[in-house]
């Protein structure tokens, strides 16, 4: 039996790929262990190494399960890994479940440079085209104006505002929808 390939998607800029778990492990360390780039996620907690490596081996067995994931994000011009872009489940939120998500979490210093909206274009293409989504949601905390912002730019309307459940920050869900031929 041959295995089925695995995605890739490139953009002007970007491959979003699978993981490779060993390779991509100091990238994504050094990214989980900087207190900016985490600011906004869950309670704002750094990963050590350890957690990290662990989360890597999670994104690639969900996709395994579920043929669909957060992508390996890299830029075309050094291949150097920058974070991630692509779909998840959002289970931290019950209110809004069952969902998908769309998400993104870049290295600080590719910040501002339209990365996270290129690369969000590319993934809610593939939710929508190649996984068969019929609506998509994306949730920040609020504060966290330029994701936000990314969520504006990609088509999404904002769903609601409500209280993470868990960390008790106030977030902000938008949604698209599956366009209409």
């Amino acid at each position: 039996m041959v295995a089925a390939p695995k995605p890739r998607l490139e953009t002007e800029r970007l491959v979003l790929r699978r993981w490779d778990v060993d390779a991509d492990l100091d990238a994504y360390a050094a990214l989980c262990a900087d207190p900016e780039v985490m600011r906004y996620i869950g309670d704002g907690t750094t990963r050590t190494r350890d957690e990290s490596a662990a989360q890597l081996a999670a994104f690639e067995q969900t996709w395994s399960d579920r043929s669909f994931g957060l992508f390996a994000t890299e830029l075309t011009s050094t291949g150097e890994l920058i974070g991630f872009i692509g779909l998840a489940i959002p289970d931290f939120l019950p209110e809004i479940m069952p969902a998908v998500e769309i998400g993104w979490r870049l290295a600080r210093g590719h910040w501002g440079q339209g990365y996270a909206t290129e690369g969000a274009r590319a993934a809610l293409a593939f939710g929508f085209d190649r996984v068969g989504l019929d609506r998509i949601v994306s949730v920040h905390a609020v504060g966290n104006d330029p994701s936000g912002n990314v969520m504006q730019k990609i088509g999404m309307h904002l769903d609601r505002e409500t209280i993470h459940p868990r960390t008790g920050r106030a977030v902000r869900v938008y949604a698209i929808d599956r366009p209409t031929a």
